[in-house]
């Protein structure tokens, strides 16, 4: 099965799970899942490759049910070391500097994501890449309360790493998939990021009104009127 790379050649899913095997995607796997250096790996690809690949067993022999219980407990495993990152490191994640493999943007629209949608966050960030990586580390910062992020991390982890890879394997018996396989790689990716492109959309447009009301209130005409209405 021949599929194009989504990213750098090494990063294809095909060409990691055929040099690493299984062992290697639950390494890719828990890295993703909350390591800072873990941003950039093709999570939902390479666990819906992984169903593909079990259903023909090229390169995975062991069995799905075996495949998707390790891949869980990876996903879940990474969340704990990431939250637990988080609360170790605490806010100083937030100021420091950027690096080849730490942008604070990522954190930040981490926290943005984790603000907005409380403890249900730790279940959808699994479907956003990158903010996938950095929400269990906010998740920390913000002294969330372990419990109940074990509740959303096991739940989220079965969704996402067992949902994803079970998707791959029944879709891998039908012809049609089998032959196109490249361009499902590629929707899957497209559609992973619609969230992550619809927030910066908004972002961008609750920036440009801010920066047009901040230019508007330090217009010279408005500073007099707003002077002269202070006026007794």
């Amino acid at each position: 099965m021949n599929t194009i790379a989504l990213g750098p050649s090494f990063l294809d899913p095909d060409k990691l799970i055929s040099t690493f095997g299984l062992i290697g995607i639950l390494v890719i796997v828990f890295a993703e899942s909350g390591l800072l250096i873990g941003f950039f790996l093709p999570g939902d690809s390479l666990l819906f490759t992984t169903g593909l690949l079990v259903s023909d067993g090229k390169y995975i022999s062991q069995p799905l049910w075996l495949v998707c219980l390790l891949l869980w407990i990876a996903a879940v495993l990474g969340d704990q070391v990431g939250f637990l990152f988080g609360r170790k490191v605490g806010p100083s994640l937030f100021n420091r500097p950027d690096s080849r493999f730490f942008k604070r943007e990522n954190v930040e629209k981490a926290h943005e994501f984790f603000e907005k949608y409380g403890p249900r966050s730790i279940v959808l960030a699994r479907f956003v890449p990158i903010v996938r990586t950095f929400t269990p580390i906010v998740a920390g910062v913000a002294r969330m309360r372990y419990r109940t992020f074990v509740v959303y991390n096991v739940v989220g982890g079965f969704l996402w790493a067992c949902g994803v890879t079970l998707l791959g394997h029944s879709l891998g018996q039908v012809r049609f998939v089998r032959d196109n396989i490249e361009f499902i790689l590629v929707a899957i990716v497209l559609i992973s990021v619609i969230p992550v492109a619809i927030e910066l959309l908004r972002a961008r447009s609750a920036s440009r009104k801010r920066a047009a009301r901040d230019r508007a209130e330090s217009a010279p005409g408005r500073g007099r009127n707003r002077a002269s209405d202070d006026r007794p």
